[in-house]
This record gives C-alpha cells, structure tokens and sequence, in this order.
C-alpha cells in the first residue's frame, strides 16, 4: 500500500500546485494586469506570468491525471463512476480533462494565436472574457476539491 500512499500524496501535491496557481491567476495577476497595475504593457505582463506557469501547470496536470488513473486502476475503484454518490469523482475527471485540454491543446494551438490578436485590438473586452473564464474554471475546481476532499472521507450529498 505504499504505492498508494505515494500516490496520492503526489495526487493532492499536483493539485495544490495547480489550482493554487489558478487561484493566483484568477484572483491577484488577471485583475493586477487588468488595471495596468503591472505597467501599460498588458499583454506583455501576461505573457511573462503565463510563461512560466503554464509549464508549472501542465506538468501538475499531468501527475494529477497519472496519479489518479494508477490509484483508480490499483484500487480498483472504477465502479465508483456508475453511482452519483461519488459525483465528484465526475466531477474530477471533467475538471481534469477541460484543464488538460486548455493547456495541451487549446492554448498552444487555438488561443495562443488568437488571443494576442484580440488583446492588441480589444484588451479590454479580452482580459474581461479571460478573467470570466479563469472564474468559471476556479469555481467548478474548487467546487470539485472540496467534493472530493469530503467525498473520500465519506461525506456524501445524497
């Protein structure tokens, strides 16, 4: 059982790292670069944050996936994703897999692009669509932690 245990404490680390820095971004650098408070150059100080998180947060994303399908399949906990009382087991693949694509696909092959062209010609109404998704995204995480976090400890909604 000491995999297990190694798991999840891996499992709960990648997690704090990442939605921690989602937090981060959501609530103290978007509304920051928003304001200017981090110079004019809004996309310039966005890039610079973003630049070294994502990296942060793709491998986060990665060791949380690994982690949870090894202790999904080691455990033998697959019949869990049959009963709404482990809804947040759900819920974690789904926040997983929206995260894993914005980071691997979405950003680098859809946004990246495409965002630094809305943000020179309308920085206003992109940073305001960037911070509404980043919010979106907290909330369900968090959301999705804390059902976990009571769920495993059996808590349950139902």
């Amino acid at each position: 059982m000491n995999d297990i245990i190694l798991a999840r404490a891996l499992h709960v680390l990648a997690v704090v790292v990442w939605i921690g820095g989602v937090a981060m971004a959501t609530t103290v650098i978007l509304p920051a670069v928003r304001r200017g408070d981090l110079g004019p150059e809004r996309l310039k100080a966005f890039q610079a944050i973003e630049r070294r998180f994502v990296w942060q947060a793709r491998v986060a994303v990665l060791v949380v996936g690994l982690s949870g399908i090894y202790m999904t399949a080691r455990l033998d906990l697959w019949d869990r994703f049959r009963s709404v009382d482990f809804w947040w087991m759900h819920a974690m693949v789904a926040v997983w897999f929206i995260f894993a694509f914005v980071l691997f696909i979405g950003e680098p092959f859809i946004l990246h692009g495409r965002f630094h062209r809305w943000a020179v010609s309308r920085p206003e109404l992109a940073f305001g669509w960037l911070y509404k998704v980043h919010c979106v995204l907290l909330v369900l995480a968090l959301i999705t932690v804390f059902g976990a976090v009571a769920g495993s400890q059996g808590w349950a909604l139902f």
